[in-house]
């Protein structure tokens, strides 16, 4: 029987355990989307990880809205990633970064220009922007003629990742960002080449998801979906059809993993009474599968003994445990959570403050 703490290999990583780390926005770069020192710290505490998927990561400025968040479009950028990538490997771990164009979850204040989408559609609710909150705006629809450079921008980004150090790219195309609101028919309302069918919406899916693996190789890209729900005002009508084509789609291509964010009835961060779509997606992506979404120990193996997950991915149990594998290891008790607005502001307090195990042990 497989265990969590059992390595497993993806794509060109083997990872020591399948404990891995999921992708967590954390607002600490530079308003020029310029990594900082003190991410170095961060990572460096959370290298027990299987693999440590970063946080989400700008291909470009259009597509990046979230103050203080990271990117990996120009060269300070990538020489600002190095210290952490070097870090993470100095101390035994593997990490990959996430690749983000937000789509219409930007706000013009913060890049400067127009949210785009697949149509002409607005995410209801607030952005976060530089100055507080502010409304979402209509986004306009991608001309065809774009789409192109769209693809390039993620080309660009996958190369300046691995000269980063990174070990490979998890490509988002999840949680109502741009690639989602293609994919997802409340959101898609194109008749051209990329919208009306599942094959349609599926297309820019299969040519980001290509041209990245033509420049960087299969065995170092992976894929984020979020196939079962509402995801930031994205759904779908038949995600059963919809994600089991983008499976085989990812399936033929021959990515290293795949990894779904799968929230239930019951989720403490967004929740569903849409079933997930793991066991189908199981039956046609045949690569290391990753499951995500409220996880504890006893169901992260319960998932791995019956065969639907390779491996499970935590998010704020790592934000709180940068020790966390070691944690779930020992049955230890596990720190909780600082509050909310500790998760994306500037600062040590409820980043890199948490304590180890040996931190918190008693003395003799």
């Amino acid at each position: 029987m497989t265990s969590l703490f059992d390595p497993i290999q993806i794509g060109t990583i083997k990872a020591p355990n399948r404990i891995l780390m999921a992708p967590l926005t954390r607002g600490r770069a530079t308003r020029d989307h310029v990594p900082t020192p003190i991410m170095v710290d961060y990572y460096r505490q959370r290298a027990g990880a299987g693999l440590i998927i970063s946080e989400a990561t700008g291909v470009s400025r259009q597509g990046l809205g979230w103050p203080y968040a990271p990117g990996l479009w120009s060269d300070e950028q990538v020489t600002a990633w190095q210290p952490v990538t070097q870090a993470v490997h100095d101390a035994g771990g593997r990490i990959i970064a996430q690749l983000w164009h937000m789509g219409r979850q930007v706000h013009s204040s913060v890049t400067g220009e127009q949210p785009v989408s697949s149509s002409a559609t607005a995410t209801a609710g607030d952005a976060h922007t530089y100055e507080g909150k502010k409304p979402f705006e209509t986004a306009r629809p991608l001309a065809i003629e774009e789409i192109p450079a769209l693809i390039e921008t993620y080309v660009r980004a996958a190369h300046n990742a691995i000269r980063a150090g990174f070990d490979g790219v998890q490509i988002h195309a999840a949680n109502g960002y741009l690639i989602d609101q293609f994919l997802r028919d409340n959101a898609n309302f194109r008749d051209d080449d990329y919208g009306g069918s599942v094959e349609n919406r599926v297309r820019l899916l299969r040519e980001v998801t290509q041209a990245v693996v033509d420049a960087i190789g299969a065995d170092k890209v992976s894929v984020r979906l979020s196939p079962n729900g509402d995801s930031q005002g994205v759904d779908d009508s038949d995600p059963a059809t919809l994600f089991a084509h983008a499976a085989d789609v990812l399936n033929a291509i021959g990515i290293a993993s795949l990894e779904l964010r799968e929230p239930g009835p019951n989720g403490t961060f967004g929740a569903t009474d849409v079933p997930r779509q793991s066991p189908l997606i199981r039956q046609h992506f045949k690569g290391p599968l990753i499951l995500n979404s409220d996880y504890d120990k006893a169901r992260a193996q319960a998932d791995l003994d019956s065969g639907l997950a390779d491996a499970i991915s935590f998010g704020r149990p790592f934000m709180a445990n940068p020790d966390l594998v070691q944690r779930l290891r020992d049955n230890a008790p596990l720190s909780p959570i600082q509050g909310m607005e500790t998760w994306y502001g500037p600062g040590e307090a409820g980043y890199t403050d948490y304590p180890t195990l040996e931190a918190v042990a008693p003395t003799a």
